[in-house]
């Protein structure tokens, strides 16, 4: 009897391991692909390109000779665009954030000339009240002529940014049209992130694409009350660019349409001073090239290339996206693709347009003698 008992609880164990060895959760199931297809990696770009959107903070004299630009020569990066200008100094007053500013943009001048462009940061302190248009608008105008060469505007408003009354301050804010114009005047462009993925705002569940992303940042779930509709944050966003047509206005990360293409040709038409930038949105192309070339080649003066979270070698995936015919290789993120890539093998003047070309065209202050006709 003893050794039936012992046989049966025997029989149940190697059960147990044999269904544990059989479940896995997806995060651990990321197999390497068994075909066998042409490779062709590319870390280095075929041409000099501006990466208008960087992020760099707390910008030592070592920082830039040391790392930064022997990987942007490493990369083939001519230009670095800083859109982080005013730091994220959370204790830091304003005054306080523009002289972090300036001296920034003189170490860089002056250790790299000619290698580092810097977008200035509005402060929302006080928004609201009277007096904070007139304010915003003459800190522009400084933050211009002490060499910042455009606007950027983070996705916080319109998700945190609050007023002097504690409530959500929506992108197309009163205070705000005063401040748009004048980007106009000083012929700098505003780059503006709005919201976030429209995933974000649905249902955590197995139709969702990026359950993963969310699993692992619960922060980033958004909901119709937390803190708005994602229509009604775009629609703010869209009625900023109807309403100041002699602003140019680079929509980041395509404006969250790179998985919608068609949608993004309506948007380009109906807005003919918004270029798009293809920052952190690569994946959406690589799953789509045939579409995605045609939509390249339609709009090739309206693109322009950025990155995003600066890593040397996450470019090189950018790379071969944009230049090669490579079919199948993977993405670096799981959480933003569990797809796997394929090459759009864009031709060479269309490459030149989205890499320099048309951030040239747009962006006043960058050095053209670095980057081929």
């Amino acid at each position: 009897m003893k050794i039936r008992r012992l046989l049966f609880l025997l029989l149940i164990i190697c059960f147990s391991h044999f269904v544990s060895a059989q479940e896995m959760s997806f995060e651990e199931y990321n197999p390497p692909s068994t075909l066998v297809v042409p490779e062709n990696p590319v870390k280095r770009a075929k041409f000099p390109f501006i990466d208008i959107h960087s992020h760099q903070w707390n910008v030592s004299q070592e920082l830039i000779t040391n790392k930064l630009v022997p990987e942007m020569d490493e990369l083939n990066m001519g230009v670095m665009v800083n859109l982080s200008g005013r730091g994220y100094a959370r204790d830091a007053d304003d005054i306080d954030r523009q002289e972090y500013m300036y001296s920034m943009i003189r170490r860089m001048n002056g250790v790299a000339p000619g290698r580092f462009i810097v977008f200035t940061n509005l402060s929302f302190n006080g928004i609201g009240s009277p007096g904070w248009s007139e304010k915003a608008v003459a800190d522009l105008q400084k933050d211009v002529e002490n060499g910042a060469n455009g606007l950027k505007i983070f996705k916080s408003l319109g998700l945190s940014v609050k007023d002097v009354n504690g409530e959500r301050v929506p992108v197309d804010h009163p205070d705000l049209d005063p401040v748009w114009a004048k980007a106009g005047e000083l012929g700098i462009p505003v780059l503006i992130h709005s919201a976030d993925p429209a995933a974000f705002w649905e249902p955590m569940d197995a139709n969702n694409e990026r359950w993963l992303e969310l699993k692992l940042n619960p922060g980033r779930r958004r909901s119709a009350t937390n803190p708005a509709p994602f229509e009604q944050i775009i629609a703010e966003q869209l009625h900023v660019f109807a309403k100041h047509p002699n602003t140019t206005f680079v929509n980041a990360h395509m404006g969250w349409m790179a998985n919608n293409l068609d949608a993004a040709e309506a948007h380009l038409e109906k807005y003919p001073n918004v270029y798009f930038g293809i920052g952190a949105v690569i994946a959406e192309f690589g799953r789509q090239p045939k579409r995605a070339r045609a939509f390249f080649e339609k709009y090739q003066d309206r693109v322009v290339f950025g990155k995003d979270a600066y890593n040397k070698e996450e470019f090189y995936t950018y790379f071969r996206v944009l230049e090669t015919e490579d079919e199948y290789f993977p993405y670096y993120k799981k959480y933003h693709a569990f797809w796997a890539m394929y090459g759009l093998g864009l031709p060479d003047e269309v490459l030149k347009k989205l890499y320099f070309k048309n951030a040239i065209k747009i962006i006043p202050g960058i050095d053209e003698s670095r980057f081929p006709d």
